[in-house]
């Protein structure tokens, strides 16, 4: 049969958008699937589709394009059926346009169902597919209360005159059966899909907490943050990861550098796919007032973490059993924050209890894999419409599954045989040394494919580097895997490209970063080579490819800790290789691009700690800003070491490892990492510095 997912924008990656795409990849097995976004804001999707599902688009919104629409006409008229700000807004908000191609689109499509997966679009189906054949069913992905009354008026009559209409939680489908007693449609709950993850699991081991969502007020992170206040005052070795992205972010930046938590908890920012950060960790972090359901909570599961929740309305109740396979604590009100604290604390504190809780998260986290929600789906179709799901042959093109739907690929020509597809998709992960070890799927390569090429950006291609790909063992299905020796390669600093190479005619084609884990580099030391200190970060650019972030000193000071205070900069420090700290070392700032007029500020460093003070840098000299540099003189006489963090999982911290700015009078004075992960102050004048 032919199924149809109306999505509001699948260009995201919400908790809507990434359930949705699951679901499709899994019904893609056995019937043939499209996903319609009503709106097209980018280029590309930031989620990867199955190849076998079709996505397309009604209202091009990509500003600058030749067919963006944003400007047109229709599209600066208010909706006729969404007319009420309280209801719809913002960039994306219905308008006579949205109006006008949904109604086309519902008219003329052949699909035996179409699922609306918002409000919005609900109320679009209910009136512009009336009478038509295919089934209609609705999804709520938050929760009847979390809709005003105004957009209650719209939806819940729309609700009323579809075939069925599905909620994440059981809870949440009760409500709509009481409030909806007469409604012609089936109300029931059906869970979000969410699959196993293809990255290896966590070990427990870590000493990290991890949370994920949108940085929006309903989820929290302010408390999360404060019950972490808590733990790090009795856990000194944990801390603690946030990732998401969202309007909250300059708020719980300020409440972290306000506890002066800002070396132990991050805002990570968005990440797809989430599936390696979450096995970092080794306990997951929920602290939300209300959760609709709880796909985070089910991924954290499945990367085998015990999940503390708090026990809000709807989801976390439904998913988690308490002391079983995680822990749920209880709302109330200004107690909560203790609580949650005493429960992480239980937690990071007890080894046993981690491993036991985390093994019962993953065995029952499988009970909301897409192909368990998918027939859920099914067996409701056939409720509807007894038949329409007779059996058709297994579609082509499930294997691998979700790591290997480029979007690239699924708009290109098929390729020749000889020649492979463009960009083969690569799962990479370092090893417990650092190693790098690449995989590629046997049906991406060709018998010509020999090596993974590692070729330096700075260099031209000058420099590489090169791992056998071993040419046995390439049936369909397998995996062909390359390893790139910490102990057989050394790689100079700067960005290395990951190819496939075909050695006989010196040819490449770069490769596509399907998934990168860098678990083993949480604790990993920095390596010693004859040639200096070394360290290796695997990660995926922002177009998707493969890259390695390296680098390569002769010697190294770590900057371990930076604390800022009001009158100067504290840095604990950690010296590598052949550098080691002795008399006479000292912390040096010096003004980046000056004559030598201005003279270094400097600070004497004792027990592995230097202080830098404040009021040399504070006398602004530049126009728009003064960089002042930091180096460690690691003894009386040495040269200088440019100080950097460069240990770690993180091949780029600017802009994730922040710090809060000291003000001194008409200026004020921040540490940043610049791009090469070296320590930097900028100093500003107090009406051109960022809040």
């Amino acid at each position: 049969m032919k199924i149809e997912f109306l999505l509001h924008n699948a260009y995201g990656i919400g908790g809507t958008i990434r359930s949705t795409v699951n679901l499709a990849a899994a019904l893609a097995d056995r019937h043939d699937v499209r996903i319609v976004s009503v709106n097209r804001p980018t280029d590309e999707p930031e989620l990867a589709l199955d190849p076998r599902v079709r996505l397309t688009s009604l209202v091009d919104l990509r500003e600058g394009t030749e067919t963006g629409e944003h400007a047109a006409p229709l599209n600066q008229r208010p909706s006729e059926v969404f007319r009420d700000e309280r209801i719809d807004n913002g960039r994306m908000a219905a308008t006579a346009l949205t109006d006008e191609r949904v109604a086309a689109h519902l008219a003329a499509t052949d699909a035996d169902v179409v699922i609306a997966t918002r409000p919005k679009l609900i109320g679009y189906l209910a009136q512009y597919g009336e009478g038509r054949p295919y089934l209609r069913l609705g999804q709520e992905h938050l929760t009847h209360e979390a809709h005003v009354a105004e957009l209650h008026a719209v939806m819940d009559p729309a609700i009323a005159a579809l075939d069925a209409f599905t909620t994440v939680s059981e809870a949440d489908a009760g409500h709509y059966r009481r409030a909806l007693p007469d409604a012609g449609a089936r109300i029931l709950c059906v869970p979000n899909a969410v699959p196993a993850p293809a990255a290896a699991p966590s070990d427990g081991t870590s000493k990290l907490i991890v949370s994920a969502g949108r940085l929006v007020a309903v989820k929290r992170y302010d408390r999360l943050i404060d019950a972490f206040a808590k733990v790090a005052a009795e856990r000194p070795d944990w801390n603690l990861r946030i990732y998401g992205r969202g309007p909250a972010k300059a708020k719980l930046r300020r409440q972290i550098e306000d506890l002066g938590l800002y070396e132990r908890i991050t805002l990570m920012g968005a990440r797809s796919p989430i599936e390696t950060e979450w096995s970092k960790g080794a306990v997951a972090a929920v602290a939300s007032d209300a959760e609709s359901f709880g796909m985070t909570i089910v991924e954290a599961m499945h990367a085998g973490l015990p999940v503390v929740a708090t026990d809000c309305p709807h989801g976390p109740r439904e998913i988690l059993t308490d002391g079983t396979d995680g822990v749920l604590v209880p709302l109330d009100g200004s107690g909560t924050v203790d609580a949650y604290a005493d429960a992480l604390l239980r937690l990071t504190g007890d080894a046993g209890l981690r491993a036991r809780l985390g093994s019962a998260a993953r065995t029952a986290a499988h009970r909301y894999e897409p192909a368990a929600v998918a027939r859920r789906y099914e067996e409701l179709f056939e409720e509807l419409r007894p038949g329409c799901t007779t059996a058709t042959p297994p579609k082509k093109g499930g294997l691998l599954r979700g790591l290997f739907g480029g979007r690239k690929q699924q708009q290109a020509a098929a390729p020749r045989p000889q020649d492979g597809i463009a960009h083969p998709e690569a799962r990479c992960a370092a090893d417990a040394d650092g190693s790098l070890v690449v995989r590629v799927p046997a049906e991406q390569l060709t018998g010509a494919d020999t090596h993974v090429l590692l070729r330096h950006r700075g260099s031209k291609g000058k420099e590489t580097a090169r791992a056998v790909l071993p040419a046995q063992g390439r049936e369909p299905g397998t995996w062909v895997e390359a390893r790139v020796d910490r102990a057989a390669h050394v790689l100079s600093e700067g960005r290395w490209d990951v190819y496939a190479e075909r050695a006989g005619d010196a040819s490449r084609r770069r490769l596509r970063a399907a998934l990168v884990e860098q678990k083993a580099l949480l604790d990993l030391p920095l390596q010693h080579t004859a040639r200096g200190v070394a360290a290796w970060v695997p990660y995926a650019t922002s177009d998707g490819f493969l890259a390695v972030r390296t680098w390569l000193r002769p010697g190294h000071v770590e900057a371990v800790e930076v604390r800022v205070g009001e009158d100067g900069t504290m840095v604990t420090l950690a010296a590598s290789g052949d550098t080691t700290l002795g008399e006479g070392a000292e912390l040096i700032a010096r003004l980046r691009d000056a004559d030598g007029s201005v003279g270094d500020v400097r600070g004497a460093v004792e027990n592995g700690t230097g202080f830098l003070p404040h009021e040399p840098m504070s006398r602004r000299i530049g126009e728009e800003q003064d960089l002042w540099d930091l180096y460690v003189r690691p003894s009386a006489g040495a040269a200088l070491v440019r100080l950097g963090r460069i240990a770690g999982d993180f091949a780029d911290r600017k802009g994730i490892d922040t710090f809060p700015a000291a003000t001194r009078g008409e200026v004020r004075l921040r540490p940043y990492f610049t791009v090469t992960n070296d320590l930097t102050i900028a100093v500003k004048d107090v009406a051109g510095e960022d809040a």
